[in-house]
């Protein structure tokens, strides 16, 4: 049986048609617009399947796709970075995830990352899961333990849910470093028109928690066309054949082409439990600035667990641009990996120097390993 039968969403035959067919309409569009018909995928997912794929080798010069804010490690404060280390120093142990591990603080911090942290012996282990870190704390009840909670609503209810049920051990705390999704996009809409998006593929995995409806604003408030999309070839590829398609025709609409997956009201039970354990606040995305109600917050009685609420002190916003790299203009879609001077140079996936070139979602450093 042949590779393609077992998954047609990779099929190279049909996605070849596909790509035909876009480059087809786009010409058209294109001579519209008096340009390319940029496309911006908000996930950093996607970007790893059209860079690794090739899918933007399958692309006429009427097409050009541009990498999106949907990496959550690279819009994280360095300040969350700069506490956690003096944390690991000071009878707290540090629990993160991988992506995480070399997120830089702020620039002028030594160690600038939990990684260097825990080679100069600060207290830092790696967990694959929230529910890893609770078993860690559970195991050792006379220590004390900071879990490092980033991500956006994907990853939400891997904290809300175990704290809704009343599952945390007293020595485990959290540091809630949780952004969400849309008002990003409205904030890059609304701040930068320079970037001239005429089409926005909507992250798969966020949609399965919030619903696919969550994205229509852009088609009602600003015009734009936008497709849900799943993160195989195919999916990715089709998407982007609609959103040419709802371009030509003058109508910009929601579609939900990873409807296998993504409800339109989404999981809403997870929805009801994030929003009894979490509030929506202003917070702060590096590099950018404040965004409204971007960001969580842990309410009652869930507050004992935030470690900021427990040592008592206020969150801060700390200049975190890192002098020569330009992680956040990436992010927003104003330039590519490539325009950075430091791009493979100071900056590469074995020793990152940028946020963008830490995570696995980094649009660096998927252009670092797939180009």
């Amino acid at each position: 049986m042949s590779q393609e039968i077992i998954n047609p969403l990779r099929s190279k035959e049909y996605g070849l048609k596909i790509a035909a067919e876009v480059g087809k309409e786009s010409e058209i569009v294109a001579k519209q617009l008096g340009r390319p018909v940029r496309i911006m995928n908000f996930c950093g997912t996607h970007e790893w399947a059209i860079t690794h794929y090739g899918i933007r080798s399958l692309m006429p010069s009427s097409i050009e796709l541009i990498p999106g804010p949907g990496c959550p490690v690279c819009i994280t404060p360095g300040y969350y970075v700069d506490l956690l280390i003096d944390l690991s120093f000071n009878k707290y142990t540090v629990l993160t995830y991988g992506d995480a591990f070399k997120l830089p603080g702020t620039s002028g911090k030594k160690p600038r990352s939990l990684f260097q942290a825990a080679s100069m012996g600060g207290s830092v282990k790696v967990v694959y899961s929230f529910t890893d870190a609770v078993k860690i704390a559970a195991e050792k009840p006379d220590e004390k333990f900071v879990f490092f909670a980033v991500g956006f609503e994907t990853t939400i209810p891997a904290t809300a849910l175990p704290m809704f049920y009343g599952k945390i051990p007293d020595n485990l705390y959290v540091l809630v470093a949780y952004r969400y999704t849309p008002p990003v996009m409205k904030y890059l809409l609304n701040n930068h028109p320079e970037v001239e998006i005429d089409g926005i593929i909507a992250p798969g995995h966020v949609s399965a928690i919030i619903g696919s409806e969550s994205w229509r604003f852009l088609p009602v408030e600003y015009r734009i066309p936008v497709v849900v999309s799943g993160f195989e070839p195919i999916d990715v590829l089709t998407s982007i054949l609609l959103i040419v398609k709802m371009l030509k025709e003058g109508k910009p609409d929601l579609v939900n082409e990873y409807s296998r997956v993504v409800k339109p009201e989404g999981n809403t039970y997870v929805k009801e439990v994030m929003n009894r354990v979490h509030e929506d606040v202003d917070s702060y995305w590096r590099g950018i600035g404040v965004i409204p109600e971007s960001g969580a917050k842990l309410r009652e009685p869930y507050k004992r667990l935030d470690i900021l609420y427990h040592l008592g002190i206020e969150e801060k916003i700390v200049e975190d641009k890192l002098p020569g790299c330009i992680c956040d203009k990436v992010v927003l879609g104003l330039a590519k990996p490539v325009d950075c001077p430091l791009f493979m140079k100071g900056c590469k996936p074995q020793l990152p120097y940028g946020p963008c070139m830490v995570s696995s979602e980094g649009a660096c450093r998927i252009w670092a390993e797939n180009m």
